[in-house]
């Protein structure tokens, strides 16, 4: 996928994704328009691009370099996105967990997991050193109640998720972790099935993926993949725009699917803000 085929994908994506959250979770898509630059800090990878996906979802967010993470305030209210490789120095990695620990809510990508969970939260989550091909597999969303999840893929639907070339398959050490997003596929290849995972640490969440989050590529497998954007959209009750045009709906669910997810994962965040700071004036 080219860059302008792959950018019109996650536009026409991230705007399908805040449609549906209006229409179907109100009270999250308030939340997310009052998202400031401060609650998002995003750490810079040399390989994943979190910040792009932000970017067509309209969310402010302020972004550093790994090596300045140690100059910077971090508060439990914020969400702290690090970019695959999460290569940090020793003493970030501390402050890193620290910012857990107090209530902040951490997510990363793909080999953050050797370079960050597994140095700042061991004994969750670990590389099963079976790097992966750059291919494409089936994902599964296993709760759709989740709120997390809800809108990431309805029921029946099969969207498509990238594994970059060496990509780090997460293998789950501790049964309080939750996988929330599986393939069956990359089981069944790699040995371990989670894409998605959330567990909890002192008063905060660590939430990974495999992968680099920014997808740079989908395959079409079926009719339903190769049929129009515009079809997929009218079939969610979003009126198609120019954007689509000649796009597939494989393309656009698969951006679709990421930006709902990320934007589930900032709105749920900023409620629990709201929530507390409202009891805490009460």
């Amino acid at each position: 996928m080219d860059d302008e085929r792959r950018w019109r994908s996650y536009s026409s994506g991230a705007r399908m994704a805040r449609e549906r959250m209006a229409r179907e979770a109100p009270l999250d898509s308030r939340a997310l328009e009052a998202v400031e630059a401060s609650d998002v800090v995003v750490v810079r990878g040399a390989y994943d691009r979190v910040e792009l996906v932000l970017d067509v979802l309209g969310m402010p967010y302020t972004p550093i370099l790994a090596s300045h993470l140690g100059q910077v305030r971090l508060r439990p209210e914020q969400l702290l996105v690090i970019n695959c490789p999460g290569n940090l120095h020793g003493s970030h990695l501390g402050a890193v967990r620290g910012f857990v620990t107090a209530g902040g809510s951490l997510f990363t990508t793909d080999w953050a997991l050797h370079h960050v969970l597994e140095q700042a939260f061991p004994g969750y989550v670990a590389f099963n050193r079976r790097p992966t091909r750059d291919e494409v597999v089936r994902i599964e969303v296993l709760d759709h109640s989740n709120p997390f999840l809800r809108g990431v893929a309805d029921p029946g639907e099969d969207p498509l998720w990238w594994l970059e070339g060496s990509s780090y398959p997460i293998r789950v050490l501790d049964p309080s972790v939750r996988v929330l997003i599986r393939s069956g596929e990359l089981g069944a290849r790699y040995g371990e099935a989670a894409v998605a995972v959330l567990f909890r640490h002192g008063l905060g969440e660590v939430f990974h993926m495999i992968s680099h989050y920014y997808l740079q590529r989908t395959e079409l497998r079926d009719a339903r993949h190769r049929s129009s954007a515009a079809e997929y959209a009218a079939s969610k009750g979003i009126a198609p725009d120019a954007e689509m045009d000649g796009l597939t709906a494989g393309e656009v669910e698969s951006a679709t699917s990421s930006a709902r997810l990320l934007a589930n994962l900032l709105a749920a965040k900023k409620r629990r803000e709201q929530e507390r700071r409202g009891a805490r004036d009460a």
